[in-house]
């Protein structure tokens, strides 16, 4: 079942309307004469490996020796290159920079999509810039690395360049602090490499990784860095999206790449979802790049009760073990992501090694000599399907052939009619291959109505900077559309939310799209289970979307005998009448009604993102269940603010006497904190509810932001 749909204005972020030819009014058209159209066909390349019954690279082979399908259809072959890679380093070289040539080193440009990219592209599609060189990019993620870890990737580049480099190699280098940024384009030059890597900016300069909130975190007391926009600040998302957008610079390059990913382990949280990741996989494949990722973190010996380089987490944690427990199980969730970009994407992750150069050393070894196949598909409908590759030899050769095993196809997702729209916007929610063109933050919560049924709302937040509207009318307006399916543990369907909207802004509402954000919401009525959520938004002006996908748990809070059972908790900075809504539905009154963050004509707007100013003030709402209760009793609330293990501030407690709902057996819980009274920084936010005359109590812990 689906509830309400609301969008609002809500917080901040810029965009810019696009215009489209079209034939009738191009410079030199005449009605009547004959007009001839362009059209690009899909070159697809594949690297393979050739080896002989003993793994020697097979050398000397014809394009007439191989064979490619693609679903089973043959293709015809219109590339072909031999690589063939020395492996004999280089002679030891001294990493000396002078004064006067780190001087000269230049600003680097900071990059933010593939276009205008500093990586040079070939001059034409399928051209090999790079004759028999193997092709290496250090990607350095200094917003996810402490300074010890990027000392040591630094010196571990340092090592790979003097003693371990070839002459086949060429090395490009990228870093990611809050946006992606080339350094230096492929090169063989290691006096220009040595410059790069020793400049590179050591220090905390972007996101701290691995920060859970839960009882393992310790006292730090460390301050945050805004970043330049709340969709960055725990979104692991953004780093996905910086490799993604690195690897669609190498697509034009048909060679075979390894990319040689530097982190301190990649913690996933909340807000970040699949989708990310899965666009991120698909598009290094696309683009013949294998990821390898090095835990620069080396090997780790955890301290149960902390070490010499960080405070205690203190609690009873520290005694019954499950600080410990969790710690480790958050380190290992940090170094399954690691692995699983590598292993999807042909590559090898090297983690618990304190040699960091051997992971590029790993990559430099596995490109061997190889051949580059390619050709120009007869499948040229951009429906991003997967698309199954074989690649066979003839049959009087023996030779094992390693290639990538097919690709997902380019998506298209503008100038469609009305029902070719529709089609895409369904095709798009099952398609394997996510799309990330634009930013999706989700929040799923849930609230009981009866024994066996809950409302689940869905708070969706979209930065106004990602709608770029058109002119119509004298008034901004765009449609939205969204499109979402919530599946079971067997897969099957449990709702479904379709919808479309036109969004008109006017005068002042106008100008505060781009620096705000919108917030759109939907709801379920679900049973307790295990679920899965996809969720898809598009942008019509541009064809923009943006696909969400997360699993979430509506537990049974009838068989909850040991604590207080309660609702999610939902941390919101804003409240909006129904009427001020910038668009909206029709309303089910009925559906209205069963929403609890809808009171008295206003909506609770939850925040999704866990950011907040000092200016504004926190709303924390969530119900408590009393089941054996006819009237409401006692119970006493607050809510406190931690930095580690030090409480920075605690509201008075709250005693809540009234509401008690006689079909739900629910008590509503509000609270608001003024933010005012925390220094700007990273908190961890505890909400204590107590109920004396069951002698219950629930705890809830979320990390929140406080921006000046």
């Amino acid at each position: 079942m689906r509830a309400t749909f609301a969008i609002f204005l809500i917080a901040q972020l810029s965009a810019a309307p696009q215009q489209t030819a079209t034939p009738e009014n191009a410079p030199g058209f005449r009605k009547g004469t004959d007009v001839t159209f362009q059209v690009t066909t899909n070159l697809v390349v594949v690297n393979v490996t050739a080896k002989d019954k003993n793994g020697n690279p097979l050398e000397g082979l014809k394009a007439s020796d191989f064979t490619v399908t693609e679903d089973g259809k043959p293709q015809q072959i219109g590339v072909f290159e031999y690589q063939r890679l020395e492996d004999v380093a280089l002679a030891a070289a001294t990493p000396a920079v002078p004064a006067a040539a780190a001087a000269a080193v230049p600003a680097s440009p900071a990059v933010k999509s593939a276009v205008g990219a500093p990586i040079a592209p070939a001059a034409k599609a399928g051209e090999v810039k790079y004759k028999d060189r193997r092709l290496l990019v250090l990607f350095f993620d200094q917003a996810g690395m402490p300074v010890a870890d990027q000392l040591r990737t630094q010196q571990a580049a340092t090592k790979f360049l003097t003693t371990q480099i070839t002459a086949s190699d060429l090395v490009a280098v990228m870093t990611y602090q809050t946006d992606l940024t080339v350094l230096q384009d492929f090169t063989n030059d290691r006096d220009r490499l040595f410059q790069v890597i020793k400049h590179l900016n050591v220090g905390d300069v972007g996101m701290a990784n691995g920060n859970t909130g839960d009882d393992s975190e310790p006292d730090t007391g460390a301050a945050f860095t805004q970043d330049d926009s709340e969709f960055n600040i725990f979104n692991t998302d953004r780093k996905l999206a910086a490799l993604e957008s690195a690897v669609k610079m190498l697509g034009s390059l048909p060679e075979k790449k390894a990319l040689v990913y530097f982190a301190s382990g990649m913690s996933m949280s909340g807000i970040d979802n699949q989708a990310q990741l899965r666009a991120t996989v698909n598009a290094a494949i696309r683009s013949n790049v294998a990821f390898y990722p090095v835990d620069a973190r080396g090997l780790v010996a955890t301290a149960p009760l902390g070490n010499a380089t960080q405070a205690s987490q203190g609690g009873q944690g520290m005694f019954s073990g499950s600080s410990q427990r969790t710690m480790q199980s958050n380190f290992q969730g940090q170094q399954d992501s690691l692995t699983t970009l590598a292993s999807d994407t042909g590559g090898k992750s090297m983690l618990d090694a304190n040699d960091l150069s051997m992971g590029i050393v790993q990559a430099q070894k596995d490109i061997s000599s190889y051949y580059i196949l390619g050709y120009y598909s007869t499948n040229s409908a951009l429906d991003g399907r997967y698309r199954k590759i074989k690649v066979q030899i003839a049959k009087s050769l023996t030779a094992k052939l390693d290639y990538r095993s097919g690709y997902f196809a380019s998506k298209e997702f503008k100038q469609f009619n009305s029902s070719d729209r529709e089609r895409q916007l369904q095709e798009a929610l099952m398609l394997g291959d996510p799309v990330t063109d634009l930013s999706v933050a989700l929040e799923v919560d849930y609230f009981r109505q009866a024994r066996d049924r809950y409302f689940v709302p869905v708070s969706i937040k979209i930065p106004g900077s990602d709608i770029e509207l058109a002119r119509k009318g004298g008034a901004e307006t765009t449609r939205l559309d969204f499109i979402g399916e919530i599946r079971d543990a067997k897969g099957a369907l449990q709702g479904t939310v379709r919808d479309n909207i036109t969004v008109k802004l006017k005068g002042d509402t106008l100008g505060q799209l781009a620096k705000s954000n919108l917030a759109y919401d939907t709801g379920f009525s679900l049973q307790p289970g295990t679920y899965t959520l996809k969720f898809l938004a598009r942008e019509n002006e541009t064809g923009k979307m943006g696909t969400f996908e997360t699993k979430f748990v509506v537990p049974d809070l009838a068989l909850e005998l040991r604590y207080l059972p309660t609702s999610s908790v939902v941390l919101s900075n804003q409240r909006e009448k129904l009427e001020a809504t910038v668009a909206t539905v029709v309303k089910d009154k009925k559906l209205i009604a069963a929403n609890p963050l809808v009171q008295d004509d206003q909506k609770l707007i939850p925040s999704v993102t866990r950011v907040f100013r000092k200016d504004q003030d926190m709303f924390v709402y969530l119900e408590a269940y009393q089941p054996a209760a006819e009237s409401t009793q006692l119970m006493v609330a607050s809510v406190s603010f931690y930095r580690g293990t030090v409480k920075s501030f605690e509201t008075a407690p709250l005693q809540i006497t009234s509401g008690l709902n006689p079909v739900s057996k629910a008590v509503p819980v509000s609270l608001s904190v003024p933010m005012s009274k925390l220094q700007p920084g990273k908190y961890i936010c505890q909400v204590t509810i107590f109920d004396p005359s069951a002698q219950k109590f629930a705890i809830s812990r979320s990390s929140v932001i406080v921006l000046p």
